[in-house]
């Protein structure tokens, strides 16, 4: 007989001796860190709902048998509302599997026995593996497993992920059950519904009725109005029979429970089920009926006055070392990108090769590359608070303020990534149950400034105001990007995401100690995914930018230039006229003339061609903003935010009413190349993308329409 020890990592082919199991239950009962601890499997596991949305399939060997577990995503109720709730129920009722293994928390056996009461209705046979086993004897809590068994009619395992307890007793009871006859479940409902189920699997008996699942199972969907079960009854001929017998029933069941809502009757069914099962299973050591570590952190961590403060403490010092180590490689990485800019440049000989190469290609990497550590640190930060169960308990805080404006508690993950990067944003923004949801949440991360925008946010802030003010400003254009986010958030629930607001489903798990291996793991994925995608689409980008920027090539232009450059005295005074050149060559361009069409749109916020052309080139990135500006206003391109002598050329050139208006564009505009694909790709399609062009260009250009009016009163 094998161990745990010796089965972890061997993977098999599907052959004889083949289980099948799909392994089902609520989130955070650690579903995932089961498997890892059977099969050695590497997923993200955190407390955050809904962190393993795609199933994922583990193989492995345990005696003479092959094993297949596909891990389900995490659902609360066995409905298909959610993305998660809709992927495992379509699992559930269409695929073939041999069993299931239904995880749940020893520590909320109450909450937990939910789900597993509304499996047992499909008769399917199914072993509960009671996970966490360890912390419930922590709290002193005993649940009496073979009692449960006996009262269930379903095999029930003590269990523990992490300390892998019970882990070859779950799998011997899964061969049990798969090596024994039909399994037969005892879930009881009260007489009236047991009566009406009754009546109705008579009914489909006597008519032959073709089901999938059992009679009981049709009869207890059908009595719930559940909608497929409907819709695949609804063309058979027996439906004109059963319609008037399901209507008695429902009636019946209403009466007796005293309402006019059969779903409702039905959760106080499972409800009582569920108490009945706990008061006699669960035992209490009085001696620890005691606050828990959980809730004594808790009366801190969520206090009515502190929470937020200290959340937003928490954010402070993520941000503060997010920017400030990050900043510390940034150097090196640049330097290295010069030095392997010159390298290679210097080793081909075509002048336009070369700068195709190096402009554009490597300057295009490198470019994505230098944020690399400001990404890994603001992932580090998010993966460690919520692996210990903290961001629950911040979701929880921020409902109540988000649902004013029509946001979801969940949301603020994926809007505080957005200051980051709205790339991974978007991603994140999966933890999202309801689709209305995590549409309104993905139109309002773009609010939300990110790392790219703050080059350009330094280079005005220091061209019109003093060093002592300009943190302060810094602070406001963050401050105002994230409440236009807010309002725009409250105006798009009202017009284009009506609807009621859901109710807002979050436990809290208990504090752990975070997985530093698991950790590293989700860091070094969402980091690779990064560079992956971010970086093709913005050195793909960047070098279209080229290309623009360079062609078509005026040869009299650049001779005219080349006698002035040839004769001028001093190296300042031809560094002058190779800029001039460059500004000259680039307004002829095809660059320069996309700008100058452009010109009449922009010209009522303030903006000449320049600037037009400025923030065309950010659509591909919003660090090539601050780049383009130099070229544009004869500074060269190797130029960057700091730069005092680009500050003063945009303090002379730009008026400071242009100046606001150009910010406000920058906060609210299109994201980049790169984030716009990825937003296309988790919104669902690539209309949705064409409302978010609509949607942040015509909020866009009226906030920087009214600011730029408004500064020139004040001007």
């Amino acid at each position: 007989m094998n161990t745990v020890e010796e089965l972890q990592g061997k993977a098999c082919p599907v052959i004889a001796n083949h289980i099948k199991i799909a392994l089902v239950g609520q989130p955070n009962v650690g579903k995932s860190m089961l498997i890892n601890s059977v099969s050695n499997a590497h997923l993200h596991v955190g407390n955050f709902s809904g962190v393993t949305v795609d199933k994922t399939e583990v193989l492995f060997d345990y005696e003479e048998y092959h094993f297949t577990v596909v891990d389900l995503p995490g659902t609360y109720a066995f409905t298909d509302y959610t993305i998660e709730e809709r992927v495992t129920h379509k699992y559930l009722c269409a695929e073939s599997y041999d069993l299931i293994i239904n995880v749940v928390d020893s520590t909320n056996l109450g909450k937990n026995l939910q789900l597993t009461s509304e499996l047992m209705t499909m008769n399917k046979n199914m072993v509960i593996a009671l996970n966490m086993n360890d912390e419930a004897e922590k709290e002193g809590l005993d649940v009496n497993a073979s009692y449960m068994s006996e009262l269930l009619g379903v095999p029930c395992v003590k269990v523990s992920a992490v300390t892998k307890e019970g882990i070859e007793d779950l799998l011997a009871a899964v061969i049990q059950v798969k090596e024994s006859v039909n399994q037969q479940t005892k879930l009881v409902f009260s007489e009236a519904v047991e009566e009406e189920i009754a009546q109705i699997i008579w009914y489909l008996e006597k008519h032959k009725y073709d089901a999938k699942n059992s009679y009981r199972n049709v009869a207890i969907n059908l009595l719930k109005n559940n909608k497929k079960t409907y819709q695949k009854i609804h063309d058979n001929p027996i439906w004109t029979e059963l319609q008037p017998i399901l209507i008695d029933a429902s009636k019946h069941i209403e009466l007796h429970h005293n309402s006019d809502d059969i779903k409702e009757a039905f959760a106080e069914e499972y409800a009582s089920f569920n108490r009945g099962i706990v008061a006699e299973v669960v035992k209490q050591d009085t001696k620890k009926e005691q606050k828990t570590l959980t809730e004594k952190i808790d009366n801190i961590l969520i206090h009515n006055l502190l929470g937020i403060p200290i959340f937003l403490f928490f954010m402070w010092g993520l941000f503060q070392l997010t920017f400030e180590i990050g900043a510390i490689p940034m150097d090196y990485i640049d330097a290295f990108f010069g030095w392997f800019g010159d390298t290679v440049g210097a080793t081909i000989p075509n002048e336009d090769i070369r700068s195709l190469v190096v402009d554009g290609i490597i300057a295009g990497v490198g470019a994505v590359v230098l944020f690399v550590p400001n990404i890994m640190i603001l992932f580090i930060g998010i993966a460690l608070l919520e692996s210990t169960g903290y961001m629950s308990r911040v979701a929880f805080l921020l409902d109540g303020f988000f649902h004013k404006f029509g946001l979801h508690g969940q949301s603020f993950i994926p809007l505080v990534t957005g200051f980051g990067c709205s790339i991974p944003a978007y991603m994140s923004a999966r933890i999202l149950k309801n689709d209305r949801d995590r549409l309104l949440t993905l139109f309002i991360i773009g609010f939300m400034s990110c790392g790219a925008r703050l080059p350009v946010y330094v280079l005005f802030a220091g061209a019109f105001f003093s060093p002592a003010m300009a943190g302060n400003v810094l602070f406001a254009i963050y401050i105002s990007g994230a409440m236009l986010g807010l309002i725009a958030a409250k105006i798009l629930k009202l017009t284009a995401f009506k609807g009621e607001d859901e109710p807002f489903v979050m436990e809290m798990p208990k504090y752990r100690l975070p997985s530093i291996k698991l950790m590293w793991h989700t860091v070094l994925t969402k980091t690779m995914m990064y560079l992956k995608k971010a970086g093709t689409f913005i050195a793909a980008a960047s070098m279209l930018i080229w290309f623009l920027s360079t062609y078509p090539k005026n040869l009299l232009l650049v001779e005219s230039y080349e006698t002035k450059i040839e004769t001028a005295v001093g190296q300042e005074a031809k560094v002058t006229l190779e800029n001039k050149l460059a500004q000259d060559h680039l307004e002829q361009s095809y660059l320069g003339q996309i700008g100058k069409f452009s010109e009449p749109i922009f010209s009522p916020l303030g903006f000449d061609w320049k600037m037009s052309v400025a923030l065309q080139t950010g659509l591909a990135a919003k660090e090539v903003v601050v780049s383009t500006l130099g070229v544009l206003y004869a500074l060269g391109a190797d130029v960057d935010e700091e730069n005092s002598s680009l500050m003063s050329a945009i303090s002379s050139q730009i008026s400071f009413a242009s100046a606001i208006s150009f910010i406000v564009v920058i906060m609210i505009y299109l994201p980049c190349l790169a984030a716009s694909i990825v937003f296309t790709r988790e919104a669902g399609g690539i209309k949705y993308f064409f409302y978010l062009l609509a949607f942040t260009s015509i909020a866009a250009y009226g906030m920087a329409f009214i600011a730029y009016n408004i500064a020139l009163m004040f001007g």
